[in-house]
């Protein structure tokens, strides 16, 4: 698996913890089958582990807006993304947000893109 899909499976993945009580594991089956890529399993479960502390540190930059009232995709990249930009340093941060921004134009619109960016562009 790619990179780029295995960031859209986690967006996928993402997006069904956030809209269900599913755990983990569960949401993961639900999105791929075995065997697991190792990239795509480490964005899932560390963007899901260090949930309180990326949602503290996207709050710490919005405007005007709160973490319960973005839309979910915005929502679910954004995790995606500041997970990858504070833990996760093999990867450029350039990179990381250009592959948000492209995320939200696969499972969002041109609003997303843009509103992504402008929060993401806080962390540089």
């Amino acid at each position: 698996m790619k990179r780029r899909e295995a960031r859209e499976k986690a967006i996928q993945t993402l997006f069904q913890l956030d809209n269900s009580e599913m755990n983990v594991d569960e949401a993961i089956g639900y999105i791929v089958e075995t065997p697991l890529d190792s990239f795509y399993e480490q964005l899932v479960r560390g963007t899901a582990e260090h949930l309180t502390e990326v949602d503290s540190e996207i709050t710490n930059k919005l405007e005007n807006w709160t973490i319960d009232r973005l839309p979910k995709i915005e929502r679910t990249v954004l995790r995606l993304a500041v997970y990858e930009l504070l833990y996760n340093e093999e990867v450029p941060n350039r990179v990381i947000m250009n592959e948000a921004i492209e995320l939200c134009k696969t499972f969002g619109d041109e609003k997303s893109g843009r509103f992504v960016n402008g929060v993401l562009s806080k962390f540089q």
